[in-house]
């Protein structure tokens, strides 16, 4: 098995500590603002406001989609959303029924010119997407009276996710420049959300996993954590999945559909050297050697998979690496025999 075209995997990272260079600011702000809501704004919540956030513990399902918040929306309007988010790394992994119940969630808030929407060191319960208006991002510095402008939001921005993750002060404050429109998430719904996407995934995977054969020698809590570090990724039809000679980062799992893999002949032309589906792997050549990809791999029709970075791979595939390096092997010397009799 082989694989090619990197499609790497998402890096990004909550930032949970100031940052001291200027430069870095409106980073950081986008990333962990603070996004509590001001006395004047009343956002329904499916409980009361909390005076701490320390130790919030939510149950996998403990909200049935019928609960959650429904508030209702245009659909210009869901689309707006919809593309607030599409970008975002807490909702990117979301299927079509959570990422709805998110914008199902959303709360429209109005807002007058001057309004502190979040303040930094506050509690914070809500993400927020701009509808319509501007604001500005500030952030006050340890040992500093002032606060510094780092960045401005207007229609389509959003801040405030990793308050929803985290359980730590805002770290910037926001004030409208103008009357405006935001659309607001609480806390607890979006926990819930996360939480059972979470908890499908594994368990989606864990079902797979166990009907690959080279996985099926792991203890149960082995695949608990192979599953947990899969990432989806799809492909359409005739796309590149990974090209020889490339360097590898991925190590691949076909969960549905096909893969056909390509090997460049003496004379240059690409020659078809084996066929690939569902529980199938490839991608492993390159990293348990550290050589360049040693085959072309191209969709044939919708391909599914669910991929491994190298890290990942080397750490949680220990307790099978030895039969990955066997089959390697042989692989190898199957790719070599096709190409000669070509």
């Amino acid at each position: 098995m082989t694989s090619t075209a990197q499609h790497p995997l998402s890096t990004d990272e909550p930032i949970d500590s100031f940052d001291h260079e200027e430069e870095d600011d409106e980073e950081e702000a986008r990333d962990i603002v603070s996004d509590d809501l001001p006395p004047m704004l009343s956002v329904p919540s499916m409980r009361s406001r909390r005076v701490s956030v320390s130790a919030e513990s939510i149950q996998p399902s403990s909200i049935s989609p019928q609960e959650y918040v429904v508030h209702p929306k245009t659909n210009d309007q869901r689309q707006r959303i919809n593309e607030a988010i599409a970008n975002n790394f807490l909702f990117k992994n979301l299927d079509d029924d959570q990422a709805g119940h998110v914008v199902d969630a959303m709360a429209e808030k109005p807002v007058s010119k001057g309004t502190v929407v979040i303040e930094q060191g506050a509690e914070g319960d809500f993400y927020y997407i701009v509808e319509s208006g501007t604001f500005d991002c500030f952030i006050q510095k340890p040992q500093e009276q002032d606060k510094n402008k780092v960045t401005s939001y207007g229609p389509g921005g959003s801040f405030g996710e990793l308050a929803l993750m985290y359980n730590a002060p805002r770290a910037a404050t926001i004030v409208a420049t103008s009357d405006g429109v935001l659309w607001a998430l609480d806390r607890i719904t979006f926990r819930s959300i996360l939480m059972d996407s979470s908890v499908r995934k594994r368990r989606m995977y864990e079902r797979f996993l166990s009907e690959v054969p080279i996985l099926r020698s792991l203890e149960i809590y082995e695949r608990h954590k192979i599953a947990d570090a899969l990432e989806p990724i799809q492909f359409d039809d005739q796309e590149v999945v990974m090209r020889e000679g490339d360097v590898g980062q991925n190590f691949y799992l076909i969960e549905d559909g096909e893969a056909i893999f390509y090997k460049t002949a003496e004379d240059g032309s690409q020659k078809e050297v084996n066929r690939s589906y569902k529980g199938d792997y490839f991608g492993e050549l390159a990293l348990l050697h550290d050589n360049p990809r040693a085959a072309t791999v191209v969709a044939n029709g919708r391909l599914k998979c669910v991929t491994l970075g190298k890290k990942a791979f080397t750490r949680l595939l220990g307790p099978v690496m030895d039969i990955l390096k066997r089959n390697s092997e042989n692989y190898h010397a199957i790719l070599r025999e096709a190409t000669q009799n070509d």
